[in-house]
């Protein structure tokens, strides 16, 4: 039989049960886990969450002026006060919450956020930033009664929450108007409402697991609300949900019928309600949006009709093309233009020396076209004549009296593309004017709809489309964007187009109120949006970016604020103890669960409490190491521009890890100490001694997050000097 000490039921040698955080002294084994409660938050808790909230709130009015995205983010909720149209790349919520804090807090939405270091003045701009500090704040407790809820160890929850409270980096990232501080209070509270709906697994459709499975839904909706990056924790819930389900399927005491339950409740609350608030969140956001403004060119014809200021709002026009009609073309690609000619000529060199023709992104008099029969002029006395899909046209430029062209010199800047014209006197040319009108998805004979056909030009000559390529022309072509003709014939936005105005005098108007997309059209069409804008995302010049491996080491900060010795200075960088003390027990984690593992898996007999110990390794540990995973691995596999603070959501896995694998390493090598004071003593100064290295290195790095000003750190009279330890580090 294995020794005393070794016996289920029995305390290792040296540390008692109590001390373990473990729970009860006896039955601590994995079968009663769901039935045991962490433990209690002492007076204490509430002490450390003062703390927390005095940290996000110290010298939140510093400095007082635009910091760093805050002209974006702030600006953004200036737009929903006021009611005006924009484009992000970003879902609606965390901008709609930054402006009702704004507004709540008595922001008018005046203050135009043009560029960072603008100063705020008599503009009220505490309540966005200080709701951002106070969701900021929320993340220490959620990520310490979530640690506690999966180590049942109040030193391991301590120990986390002390990595938070006391990193720069998330000090400064909850201070300013920004969408991560609101991403992380939605990700953690997922993730903390996920880990109490599995502790409540063995009270299955009680009222508190129908509330933490609700709040779990709610949170997923939140954070992919707020950033599509939210989609990581949905992977994150979705992984445990499917591994819930495949546990209960293989419960043979379960009825299928109870089963079927299960799967239901989830379905209703993880997929089912988070898709409706998601919904919801955008019909709220369309609807306060209703006034023109900088977004409008983003998104489809039909869609701007609807917003008051637009020119296309509460107009008249035909319905349906015909020919002898006067048209504006709008290119269906993000800020692809109208179809666009002017007087001016293709300098010498590049192609023919013909008349431009461009894309061009405003409303313009040059913007008009023409369309006509590829063999004849419309007799202005004949009878109204539609155009119908797989005609062959002419387009004619009204103010030049140019057709549009093509031929198979090269286009100015895309390679293999085929350069765009005005050709011809007085609408005479030849046969590169001709050009075969199709509409995406409708059948030949089919009349051609204002607004709401989306059609492809064909150039019969040559076979090529028509397309913006979205590149901008020197300065010979107006910086305007270049018309293609591209031999690649595949129906992308860049090839498709729509008609906008229309002008026919023998036709009846109708109310563009008919033509007004669904709300399922307009949701589809603002996520196509928001997508080609990301991809679309590249590093503007002189701007600081970063890859996802310099991340986990803390290998480059960002500029927040100021540049100058002079200047208000705030620098983004993690607390370099806490990061590095991470990414080692990253490491370290690996190691001792792959040790566990191998341990459980050769039959090595374990007291009740290393039972424990190896459950909350690798079942505590791995939840939250699959969480550093989903949220950090897939930043490798993105083509757009990449900034630090992208790795803050892995951050929270990450320290989280670092409170459970310490706690864990800690009890594991005291056990072996004798007698129990002496394991006590060893398990509370491995903490204290973290602790207490984390509180001096952010002694010694805090000003990074509370504003420097004076000289800077490579000057040795500079407070920071000698804390550049890394030469990428840029304060």
């Amino acid at each position: 039989p294995p020794p005393a000490s070794h016996r289920a039921g029995a305390a290792p040698r040296g540390l008692s049960p109590r001390y373990l955080g473990c729970g009860r002294a006896h039955g601590g084994g994995p079968k009663d886990y769901n039935s045991r409660r962490a433990p209690r938050p002492s007076p204490a808790s509430i002490c450390r969450a003062a703390a927390v909230f005095a940290s996000r709130f110290h010298r939140l009015p510093e400095p007082p002026h635009v910091c760093w995205d805050e002209t974006h983010f702030g600006k953004m909720g200036s737009y929903y006060i006021n009611r005006t149209f924009f484009f992000d790349v970003h879902p609606p919520l965390g901008k709609m919450l930054i402006g009702l804090a704004g507004y709540l807090s008595g922001y008018d939405g005046t203050f135009p956020f043009q560029k960072p270091g603008d100063r705020y003045e008599q503009h009220n701009y505490m309540g966005m930033r200080g709701f951002c500090a106070f969701l900021g704040s929320c993340l220490v407790p959620f990520a310490y009664l979530t640690v506690l809820e999966l180590s049942k160890s109040l030193p391991a929850a301590l120990l986390t929450a002390c990595i938070l409270i006391f990193d720069t980096g998330c000090i400064t990232l909850s201070q300013y108007i920004l969408l991560d501080p609101i991403l992380m209070f939605f990700l953690m509270g997922a993730v903390l409402s996920m880990v109490k709906c599995n502790a409540c697994a063995d009270r299955p459709f009680s009222a508190s697991w129908w509330f933490w499975l609700s709040l779990t839904g709610v949170n997923l909706a939140g954070a992919m609300g707020v950033k599509f990056v939210g989609l990581f924790v949905v992977l994150l819930v979705g992984l445990n949900t499917i591994y819930d389900l495949w546990d209960l399927l293989g419960n043979l005491s379960l009825s299928l019928v109870m089963f079927g339950k299960h799967l239901l409740a989830r379905v209703l609350c993880l997929i089912l309600l988070p898709l409706a608030l998601y919904t919801a969140m955008f019909a709220v956001h369309f609807t306060v949006l209703n006034k023109s403004g900088p977004g409008d060119g983003f998104f489809s014809s039909a869609f701007q009709s609807q917003l008051i200021g637009n020119n296309l709002h509460n107009v008249s026009i035909p319905e349906h093309l015909a020919y002898g009609s006067v048209v504006t073309m709008k290119n269906l690609r993000m800020a692809g233009g109208y179809l666009h000619s002017h007087w001016h000529l293709y300098p010498e060199g590049v192609g023919a020396r013909q008349q431009q023709v461009t894309a061009y992104l405003h409303k313009d008099l040059n913007n008009l076209w023409i369309i006509k029969k590829h063999d004849s002029d419309t007799d202005p006395s004949s009878p109204v004549e539609f155009v119908r899909h797989g005609d062959i046209i002419r387009l004619e430029h009204k103010e030049t009296s140019r057709n549009l062209h093509s031929h198979q010199h090269e286009a100015p800047l895309t390679r293999k593309h085929f350069q765009v014209t005005g050709y011809g006197i007085n609408g005479t040319g030849d046969s590169n004017d001709f050009w075969r009108i199709e509409v995406v998805g409708r059948k030949p004979g089919k009349l051609i709809k204002v607004l709401r056909s989306q059609v492809r030009l064909t150039h019969v000559a040559t076979g090529c489309l028509l397309g913006s390529s979205g590149k901008t022309l020197p300065k010979w072509g107006w910086e305007q964007v270049e018309v293609t003709c591209t031999p690649y014939l595949k129906d992308t936005p860049n090839s498709l187009w729509n008609f906008e105005d229309h002008i026919n005098p023998k036709l009846p108007n109708i109310s563009l109120d008919v033509l007004k997309p669904s709300f399922a059209e307009i949701l589809l069409e603002s996520h196509m949006v928001m997508i080609r804008g990301n991809s679309g995302l590249k590093p503007k010049d002189n701007e600081v970016t970063s890859k996802p491996w310099h991340w986990p080491i803390n290998y480059q900060g960002l500029r927040f604020s100021g540049v100058n010795e002079t200047d208000y200075r705030v620098y983004l960088l993690g607390n370099p103890v806490v990061w590095w003390l991470n990414l080692f027990t990253i490491g370290l984690y690996l190691l001792t669960a792959i040790s566990t593992a191998v341990a459980l898996k050769r039959g090595v007999q374990l007291s009740s409490e290393l039972k424990e110990l190896s459950r909350v390794v690798l079942h505590g540990g791995g939840q939250i190491a699959l969480g550093w995973l989903l949220h950090y691995l897939p930043f490798f596999m993105m083509g757009r521009v990449l900034y630090f603070h992208h790795y803050f959501p892995a951050m929270l896995f990450s320290s989280m890890l670092t409170g459970i694998t310490w706690d864990t390493l800690l009890k594991f090598f005291a056990r072996f100490l004798s007698p129990s004071t002496a394991a006590r003593r060893v398990y509370g100064g491995g903490i204290l001694a973290l602790v207490l290295l984390i509180v001096y290195s952010f002694y010694l790095f805090h000003p990074l997050s509370y504003g420097m000003i004076g000289p800077m750190a490579s000057d040795p009279s500079s407070p920071m000097a000698g804390l550049r330890w890394m030469d990428s580090w840029e304060f």
